[in-house]
């Protein structure tokens, strides 16, 4: 397994929450891209995509994963955008750099864990019931698969119920596997 760590998947998936602990767990540092690109652009992703756009947005989120890959740090865990793998050849970049994880999710799943966040925060999801986000989410996860797939490590989510400890069941998994991996 090659350093740093992706965690690549759908909104939802636990890539910054289930990171972080994992980042925790191992001792190692924890980037959130979307905060990165915040920090360096000074507006937060869905400010900058109104602002500029979905594909100037994809242009400048690759420069950040790119800048931040060139940073003398080896054991990090970085949480991506749920595009990001989509966009252009950024998974294969992501296989350069690194080792990626698909957290894997059912669609039904990653709808009830995106009702229990602020979907405030989510502008394209903004207002949607439940059901309303199945049928977002079903073709958006269809159309991702294929580049979600290339992930080196596909983690299939086994919960049904979903909880607040689904994070830190999956930081333990997640923490369990690199560290098999690395002796």
């Amino acid at each position: 397994m090659t350093y740093p760590i992706y965690l690549i998947g759908y909104m939802g998936a636990g890539k910054t929450t289930a990171g972080r602990l994992l980042a925790d767990k191992l001792g190692w540092h924890f980037v959130d891209l979307d905060n990165a690109f915040h920090e360096i652009h000074g507006l937060s992703t869905a400010d900058y995509i109104r602002q500029y756009g979905i594909d100037e947005f994809r242009r400048k989120e690759k420069y950040v994963l790119e800048d931040l890959a060139e940073l003398p740090i080896e054991k990090v865990i970085y949480a991506t955008g749920g595009g990001y793998p989509c966009w252009e050849d950024n998974m294969d970049c992501l296989k350069e750099l690194g080792t990626s994880i698909y957290l894997r999710w059912r669609p039904e799943h990653l709808a009830k864990r995106l009702m229990l966040t602020d979907l405030s925060e989510r502008p394209v999801l903004q207002g949607r019931t439940e059901e309303e986000l199945l049928s977002f989410i079903i073709p958006q996860l269809e159309a991702r698969e294929p580049y979600y797939a290339q992930a080196d490590i596909i983690y299939d989510v086994p919960f049904s119920e979903i909880d607040e400890n689904n994070d830190e069941q999956i930081a333990e998994y997640l923490c369990q596997l690199i560290k098999s991996k690395t002796k």
